[in-house]
């Protein structure tokens, strides 16, 4: 059995946890192609799926390597942006939960973590903004639909 060496950490060094993680983000308009994407990840994959629907009747069981963590993020249950009093906008729920996740995930930087950006526009663009902008996340790391042209070739 291959034991990691950690015989460099103590509890006064920064463990660095190098493993290759995934954030995979899809609504209801790319289902297809989020099963699709998932299907090509390895089997020891680890990271999280976020996915927005309308309503949680639209969540189902989804089939995902078994390290990945899939969260479902349902409109009709949530609220838009704080004191608004709106209701949750396509895209907003996503958008908040990768913030949320970059946050306290990605916190020394983004190390080696590939993002698949699936649905909507609105939403996808805005992840890839924060990825880039905020996270400091390569754009090479980051896979969008070719059509919406915010990255280069995958």
């Amino acid at each position: 059995m291959i034991q990691p060496d950690h015989a460099t950490h103590t509890s006064r060094t920064v463990h660095r946890d190098d493993r290759a993680q995934y954030l995979v983000v899809a609504d209801e308009t790319s289902l297809t192609q989020l099963r699709s994407e998932l299907a090509l990840l390895p089997l020891c994959a680890r990271g999280r799926v976020f996915i927005e629907v309308a309503a949680p009747e639209d969540e189902f069981v989804l089939d995902v390597p078994l390290r990945m963590t899939v969260t479902w993020l349902p409109r009709s249950t949530r609220t838009g942006r704080p004191g608004t009093a709106t209701r949750c906008a396509p895209g907003e729920a996503v958008r908040r939960a990768v913030t949320a996740w970059t946050a306290e995930m990605l916190c020394d930087g983004p190390g080696s973590t590939t993002a698949i950006l699936t649905g909507d526009y609105r939403a996808v663009a805005g992840i890839y903004e924060h990825l880039v902008e905020d996270v400091a996340m390569p754009v090479s790391s980051i896979a969008t639909p070719s059509m919406f042209r915010l990255s280069g070739p995958r």
